[in-house]
């Protein structure tokens, strides 16, 4: 089985902590020796990963670019995700409450889905589907831009979307696919239950089967002169849509429950 590779703290941090075993090497840059460097092969040593000094030109070679951090390593493939279906009962097991699942059709560029897996892993999405054709798989870039989402939500590449969205309506599931000229908005329906979030790539949006497979289409309010945001920007915004209507539906206990404690800042 090939290796395959994951650079930046946040990606390969992630890896330590859920598969260790799995890293085949870990190179990490000779001439660092900073707080996080140190703590990060500390952490490495503990797990019995095997460390390699190395220059920035080696680690540059074996990522394919120069935004490494000092870090990459070269790991074994995870095992394949579960279907749908048991993924979405695996949640349901652990209490994980209304499903909530994102769809992106055709979303092609890498750092947009890194940036849509970081902020489904905040969100609580239980599963990320999208179609095997017309979509980018899981790749270095991904997991660097997903920060170590794309290690903890399950990302399913399906053969047909629009059947898969069918089966998540037979779950109960309400299908809302995101699109500029629909007439309600993001804010005008109840999101407080089991839902799947539906986007499309920037341009050509949804394409016309999943369009019609949706139960209701809504857009996001734009009061400026740009026509759409990014896709990554609108995921982001409409997840936590999703998580303010379900907080607000379980009153204000559930809401100090999900607050962070003294943990709240954004990395790159």
């Amino acid at each position: 089985m090939s290796l395959r590779v994951l650079y930046g703290f946040h990606a390969v941090t992630v890896r330590l902590k859920t598969a260790a075993s799995s890293i085949a090497e870990l190179h990490v840059d000779a001439t660092r020796r900073d707080a996080r460097m140190r703590h990060f092969v500390e952490r490495a040593h503990e797990a019995g990963v095997r460390v390699i000094d190395s220059d920035d030109d080696r680690l540059g070679k074996l990522c394919g670019n120069s935004r490494h951090q000092g870090v990459v390593a070269r790991v074994q493939p995870l095992p394949a995700r579960h279907s749908l279906d048991d993924v979405l009962d695996d949640a349901q097991a652990a209490g994980a409450g209304a499903p909530l699942v994102l769809a992106l059709d055709g979303i092609t560029d890498p750092h947009n889905l890194g940036a849509c897996l970081r902020s489904a892993d905040a969100a609580g999405v239980q599963a990320v589907i999208a179609p095997k054709d017309h979509a980018v798989g899981l790749n270095a870039t991904v997991a660097k831009v997903a920060s170590g989402a794309a290690e903890t939500v399950p990302y399913l590449m399906v053969t047909n979307l629009a059947r898969s969205l069918n089966e998540l309506k037979e779950r109960g599931i309400q299908i809302v696919g995101f699109s500029d000229d629909a007439a309600q908005t993001l804010y005008d329906i109840d999101l407080s239950g089991p839902v799947a979030l539906v986007l499309g790539a920037e341009g050509p949006g949804m394409r016309q089967l999943t369009r019609k497979t949706c139960d209701v289409l809504v857009r996001i309010p734009m009061a400026g002169a740009v026509e759409s945001l990014n896709v990554s920007v609108a995921c982001g915004v409409s997840l936590f849509e999703v998580v303010r209507q379900r907080l607000a539906a379980a009153g204000p206990a559930a809401a100090d429950d999900a607050a962070p404690e003294d943990d709240t800042r954004a990395e790159g």
